[in-house]
C-alpha cells in the first residue's frame, strides 16, 4: 500500500526517547532483575546468561560450537526511516561480535503505530534493517509485529562461537590494556538532531559510526592476547567499563584525554545539550566512579553518554594491542584508540 508521506510525523516526535538512551537505567534494571522470586537453577550447558550483565547468552551444543542469542530493539534516534532501521539492526548484531561470535541468522522485532505513520516509512524502515543483514551475509528469516503507540524495531540475534573463544565481559586481566572501536558522542548528537541543532555533516558522522558492523569482535574472539569484549552502548563508556571492572575484580583507569569522539561532540556537551540517559547513568552508578579533579561536567556528560551502536571495548594485553588496533583499522575503525588500564584494586572505575 502506498501512502502520501509529505504529511508524516518525524519518527523521533514519536517516542520518548531514542537510539539505546532509551535502556531502563541500570540500577534500576538491577533492582527490578533482583525482585524475581523464581529460584535459580543451573544448566551445565549455560555458558553465559545473567549474572555478569553480558552482551548475549551463550549456549553449549559440543566442545567445538555453542550457540549465541541476543535481542535488542529500541525506539527512533533519527528521523529517516531508512536510517533508523541500519542504526537499530547494526546494534542488535553488535552482541554477538562482542562475545566473539558470527551471527547465523536473525529475526526482526516490529512495533508501529499502524494509522500514525504511513506505510511507506514502516516498509524503509525494515527494508534498513534487512539491508544491514544482507552487509552482514546472514539471512533476516522472520520475526514478530504488533500495533504499538510508539515505534520500535529492532531484532533477535543468533550466532555462532566456539566455546574455548568466546569473550566474556569478565575475564580482563590486571595488566590489559583497553581499545575502545568506536567513538563517543552519539547519544549528544542525538540529542543535538532533536533540538535541530545537527547540521548534515554531524548527521552522517552519526549515521557511518552507527551502522558500522563490528565484524572484528568475530576476529579478536580467536585472538589469545584479548581477554574480555563487551560493546559500549545504553549506559556509557564508563557503565560499561564498570560492567568490566566488577566481572574481573578489578579498577578499570581510563584516560580522558585519549578517548575518541565523534566531531562537534565536545562543543554541544560544553553547550549542555546532553540526553536525559546520561544523568540517570551517572545517577546509578557514580558511587563506583572516581572522576579526576580536571574532569569537567561535559566530560562527565560524554562518558555517561549512551551510545547506539557504539564500539567494541577490548581489554587485551598490551603486546597484543597493535595487532588489535592493525584489526580495528583494517575493518574501517580508523577512530580506534587505547583508552586505558585495568589494574589491581577494588571493583570501580578511575577517570584521569
Amino acid at each position: 500500500m502506498t501512502t502520501d508521506t509529505s504529511q508524516a510525523p518525524r519518527l523521533t516526535s514519536l517516542s520518548h526517547g531514542g537510539g539505546c538512551g532509551c535502556k531502563i537505567a541500570p540500577g534500576l534494571l538491577a533492582e527490578l532483575i533482583g525482585k524475581s522470586a523464581l529460584p535459580k537453577q543451573f544448566f551445565p550447558d549455560l555458558l553465559v546468561g545473567t549474572e555478569t550483565a553480558d552482551d548475549a547468552a551463550v549456549y553449549r551444543i559440543n566442545d567445538e560450537q555453542a550457540i549465541v542469542a541476543t535481542t535488542d530493539f529500541f525506539m527512533p534516534i533519527v528521523d529517516d526511516p531508512y536510517d533508523f532501521g541500519r542504526i537499530a539492526a547494526t546494534n542488535a548484531l553488535s552482541d554477538i561480535y562482542a562475545m566473539g561470535g558470527q551471527p547465523l541468522m536473525a529475526l526482526a522485532i516490529v512495533g508501529m503505530p499502524i494509522n500514525v505513520l504511513p506505510h511507506d516509512t514502516i516498509a524503509k524502515i525494515l527494508e534498513g534493517g534487512e539491508s544491514v543483514c544482507r552487509d552482514a551475509g546472514i539471512p533476516l528469516a522472520g520475526g514478530h509485529s504488533i500495533d504499538s503507540v510508539e515505534p520500535i524495531y529492532g531484532l533477535v540475534g543468533i550466532g555462532i562461537v566456539n566455546p574455548r573463544q568466546m569473550k566474556r565481559n569478565a575475564d580482563a586481566k590486571a595488566g590489559d590494556v583497553l581499545i575502545l572501536g568506536k567513538p563517543l558522542g552519539v547519544g549528544i548528537l542525538s540529542a543535538a538532531l532533536k533540538k535541530n541543532l545537527l547540521d548534515e555533516a554531524g548527521y552522517r558522522a552519526m549515521v557511518e559510526a552507527t551502522t558500522l558492523l563490528n565484524r572484528p569482535g568475530t576476529a579478536l574472539g580467536k585472538m589469545d592476547g584479548v581477554h574480555a569484549l563487551t560493546d559500549v552502548t545504553g549506559f556509557g563508556l564508563l557503565g560499561h567499563g564498570l560492567e568490566l571492572a566488577r566481572g574481573a575484580g578489578l579498577t578499570a583507569r581510563i584516560d580522558s584525554r585519549s578517548l575518541p569522539v565523534l566531531p562537534t561532540v565536545q562543543g554541544f556537551a560544553e553547550q549542555g545539550v546532553i540526553t536525559g540517559a546520561s544523568g540517570r547513568n551517572w545517577a546509578s552508578y557514580g558511587t563506583q566512579v572516581v572522576l579526576g579533579a580536571g574532569i569537567t561536567d561535559a566530560q562527565r556528560a560524554l562518558l555517561t553518554d549512551p551510545q547506539t551502536s557504539g564500539g567494541l571495548l577490548v581489554s587485551c594485553t598490551p603486546d597484543v594491542a597493535d595487532q588489535v588496533l592493525a584489526l580495528f583499522a583494517e575493518q574501517g575503525f580508523g577512530d580506534a584508540a587505547i583508552v586505558g588500564r585495568m589494574e589491581a584494586g577494588q571493583a570501580r572505575v578511575v577517570v584521569d
